[in-house]
């Protein structure tokens, strides 16, 4: 069977549009995340440390660090009963033990702020944190205020959210 130019072109053209119309088959953002560590593993962190991102983006942890292994790991009480630092309409998650060069990837959906941490290296200061949208979205919720279950260390690594807005991502070592 032959179809013609014309016909070929029109169904073409209309596959294309819809295509380009359908938001599932878009590609979401995606931006990485990655554990590091010195040589020597006298300081771990995630790099980076606070990142501003819309709702809907991929999150993909992969450890760079080639002396550890490292989790990416939610405040939920989910996760090992702790105090819930995520949004109350967001699902918590846990990457298990990532090897170097190994990934794990989240998709997050509820503007909020989401604090994070690394299972083993958490009161070394292991821990990050992610702003979905902007205060003010619909569902926005902070709920990132309990600082009884964590430690001095979490704290002093965490940047404070108004200066993830403003400045989209902090890197950096935590300390």
């Amino acid at each position: 069977m032959s179809v013609a130019r014309r016909q070929f072109l029109a169904l073409g053209g209309g596959l294309g549009a819809a295509l380009l119309a359908a938001p599932a088959l878009r590609a979401a953002p995606v931006e990485v995340i990655e554990m590091r560590g010195t040589a020597r593993g006298e300081r771990i962190w995630f790099a980076p440390r606070g990142l501003a991102v819309a709702p809907g983006t991929t999150l993909r942890f992969v450890n760079r660090d080639p002396g550890n292994s490292h989790t990416a790991t939610a405040y939920h009480p989910d996760n090992y009963d702790r105090a819930r630092r995520i949004p109350s309409a967001a699902t918590a998650w846990d990457s298990d033990f990532l090897l170097p060069e190994e990934s794990f990837e989240v998709v997050l959906d509820v503007p909020g702020v989401y604090d994070y941490y690394c299972i083993p290296h958490e009161m070394a200061g292991m821990a990050g944190r992610i702003v979905v949208g902007r205060p003010g979205d619909p569902g926005w919720e902070d709920a990132a205020t309990d600082t009884e279950d964590v430690s001095p260390e979490v704290l002093e690594t965490l940047p404070p959210v108004a200066e993830i807005l403003s400045r989209g991502r902090i890197e950096g070592e935590s300390r």
